[in-house]
């Protein structure tokens, strides 16, 4: 594969209506515990680690056709926990091997995100109105690996429901204006979130004509910061409902590392091979 056609595949990149899927939704669940915004904020909190560092293998599949991929990732948090920076390092197979991807993912502001490419020993911004396209060829974009801005979205709770074996409270997560949405590329979002950790357990995302396009699930959730209760799902599938491909972003190691290097998290690491 060659690297402009990467880019294209990396350029092209981090949460499904109640209506018809039986959900327990009434007007005492709606009112009852916290509102839909805490419970996204409990959801964007529990999953930042102070620091961490992990090799994750990527399976895109495609009918009767598995691609896999081997990664790097590094996070850690800036600015009083208001910023997750996250590092993404390709290390195999052999037509993807360094390609790198900085992620600076704000709490209220749109995240900043460079690509870089070894062969055109280039790194390369990756603007805003691509960040609803795929991440490196999967079924995930950047915006499903990234926190967006809270302030984005209105929020519903729908009721409750039982999702990766866990009590989930249903949230439905609504862009406020059609330019948010288009930027997202998503009508609305519904999570299964925990009761227990605030973590997402389930996701239905709709795409802007209204039809079901995508469910996530996460499992194998590990709590990796017991002091601070923070968790990390360590499996994280996404299922494109109108084509029928599949990816999954499966950790195999993981280490709580508060005192990662600062200097991991610049477009000049990116460029260190």
């Amino acid at each position: 594969m060659t690297q402009r056609r990467i880019l294209r595949n990396a350029i092209p990149w981090a949460f499904a209506a109640a209506v018809g899927l039986g959900l327990l939704a009434t007007a005492d669940l709606a009112t009852a515990g916290d509102d839909g915004r805490t419970i996204m904020d409990k959801v964007a909190t529990t999953r930042k680690l102070a620091g961490s560092e992990a090799v994750v293998k990527m399976r895109i599949m495609d009918g009767s056709q598995t691609r896999e991929r081997k990664l790097s990732m590094a996070t850690k948090l800036f600015d009083n926990g208001k910023t997750e920076k996250r590092v993404y390092k390709f290390i195999e197979p052999v037509d993807v091997k360094g390609t790198s991807i900085l992620v600076f993912d704000y709490l209220s502001q749109a995240d900043d995100l460079w690509i870089y490419l070894p062969a055109l020993r280039k790194t390369r911004r990756i603007v805003g109105t691509e960040t609803s396209k795929a991440f490196m060829g999967s079924e995930f974009s950047y915006g499903d690996l990234n926190i967006p801005p809270l302030d984005n979205y209105n929020y519903a709770v729908k009721g409750e429901e039982q999702a990766g074996g866990e009590a989930c409270t249903i949230v439905e997560c609504t862009p406020k204006t059609p330019a948010i949405a288009q930027e997202d590329g998503y009508q609305k979002k519904v999570y299964w979130v925990s009761k227990a950790t605030y973590v997402v357990r389930k996701g239905h995302l709709f795409g802007l004509d209204g039809k079901l396009l995508k469910e996530a699930t996460y499992s194998d959730v590990k709590l990796l910061d017991p002091a601070n209760k923070r968790y990390r799902a360590m499996k994280m599938e996404m299922v494109n409902k109108q084509n029928g491909r599949r990816s999954v972003f499966e950790t195999e190691k993981v280490a709580f590392t508060p005192n990662t290097s600062d200097e991991s998290f610049t477009t000049r690491f990116l460029e260190r091979q």
